[in-house]
């Protein structure tokens, strides 16, 4: 068996990056997906690249609004009562996470893997000629009263703790910066060092098309299992059609999908919970415009300019990855755009929804598969995958390597959440 191939099961953002960097350190890569590159869970996001999203949502300031959030009628979050009953141990797991001493551990560690992840995601869209696509002006976080703002302590706390470069608005200096949004807002947040694109499915597709134009290959078809044969001395990948293909190593990168393929294929227990989320597209009444995404903390949503056009995405909704679609979210966050922007029409006759892989304490895990060597991990990066795909990429082909890492792989290791 070539002892050079590499099979990665997966084409979001994730996949695609550890495809292109397994191949730029000499790899024979294929990747596998039931669909065409960035067309699922990276497809749907706001296209950020944010500093800011070191910030878990479970964190420490999470257990004064907890009664808030089980009431099941805010905005920014909703779950399934019977979904949360039978994922109950992730749930227990998630909230002794919000302790002071694991969430310093994860800021640390995603304000390393996105830092990366930027520098990699400028070089990747160069050489995949997309750099068109990206904008540099930062993000906007939109503060509804002065109490909204005070209680947004902790999170600037953080990010000043970490660099991250911020400037405070008030009325005045917001509308300056974007002078369509409605005088809603007496407060703001600038998060200047932070990057957006305009559409990450296209990006997504574009650095697959590298990819393949540097030899490459993509197979578009559904893995029903995995196994290793001792007789072949390699990974066998079988497909829903009876064929079977071989590598001396597997990358999987399913995302939200990994939990049920790892624990029917592998007999593998991820703790596994999956932050829905819906987007629509809008057009705006005249020449309104916005020149970067923002943030409307008491709307709960992300409003973000795309080619497709103004990109409305929701909050975080706990249910099971292919239940029915819950719109509540979406249309309470219309209602609340509408309040601070001049949307026009809806450009879809139905919105999207994707499913985000998040794992109990808010980190990915990203290494080899502890007692089956040639298995390589990478999941679970919760709602920052477009963020940090590009980073986990070069923390893993690193790790394959056996050299020094980057950053700091611990935090992400395998074991700390698997056996």
């Amino acid at each position: 068996m070539n002892k050079n191939t590499v099979a990665i099961l997966g084409a979001g953002i994730v996949g695609v990056s550890c495809a292109l960097e397994l191949q730029r350190r000499g790899h024979e890569v294929t990747l596998f997906d039931r669909t065409a590159p960035g067309r699922e869970t990276s497809y749907g996001n706001a296209g950020v690249i944010a500093r800011s999203s070191l910030m878990p949502f479970n964190h420490p300031g999470l257990w004064s609004v907890l009664p808030k959030l089980l009431k099941n009628t805010a905005a920014s979050f909703r779950y399934d009562p019977a979904f949360l009953a039978m994922n109950l141990s992730w749930a227990v797991r998630f909230l002794a996470s919000a302790r002071a001493s694991v969430f310093q551990e994860t800021t640390t560690a995603l304000d390393a893997l996105i830092r990366l992840s930027t520098s990699e995601h400028r070089r990747l869209l160069v050489e995949a000629g997309a750099a068109h696509r990206l904008r540099t002006n930062g993000w906007l976080f939109l503060y509804r009263s002065e109490e909204g703002f005070a209680g947004s302590r902790l999170s600037r706390e953080t990010f000043d703790r970490f660099g991250v470069a911020t400037r405070v608005l008030d009325a005045k200096e917001l509308s300056d910066l974007e002078p369509h949004l409605k005088p809603l807002f007496p407060r703001a947040l600038w998060i200047q060092d932070t990057d957006s694109v305009d559409s990450p499915g296209r990006v997504v597709e574009a650095y697959a098309r590298l990819f393949v134009s540097r030899g490459g290959q993509i197979r578009q078809a559904s893995i029903s299992g995995i196994g290793y044969s001792d007789s072949a001395d390699a990974w066998q990948l079988r497909e829903e059609g009876g064929a079977v293909h071989e590598a001396s190593k597997v990358v999987l990168a399913l995302g939200p999908w990994t939990r049920e393929f790892a624990k029917k294929s592998l007999g593998i227990s991820v703790p596994m919970a999956f932050e829905r989320g819906y987007h629509m597209h809008y057009s705006a009444v005249g020449n309104a415009s916005l020149g970067r995404p923002v943030y409307d903390t008491g709307g709960a949503y992300v409003l973000s300019p795309m080619e497709q056009g103004l990109r409305l995405s929701t909050g975080v909704q706990l249910a099971q990855r292919d239940a029915p679609k819950n719109l509540v979210q979406l249309e309470l966050a219309e209602r609340a755009a509408r309040e601070a922007f001049p949307l026009d029409s809806r450009l879809e006759p139905e919105a999207w929804m994707g499913s985000r892989p998040t794992l109990p304490d808010s980190r990915p895990i990203v290494g080899e598969c502890p007692q089956r060597p040639g298995l390589w991990l990478a999941f679970g990066h919760q709602h920052i995958g477009f963020n940090t795909g590009p980073g986990t990429a070069r923390l893993l082909a690193s790790l394959m390597h056996g050299e020094p890492c980057d950053i700091d792989p611990l935090p992400f290791a395998p074991g700390r959440l698997l056996r």
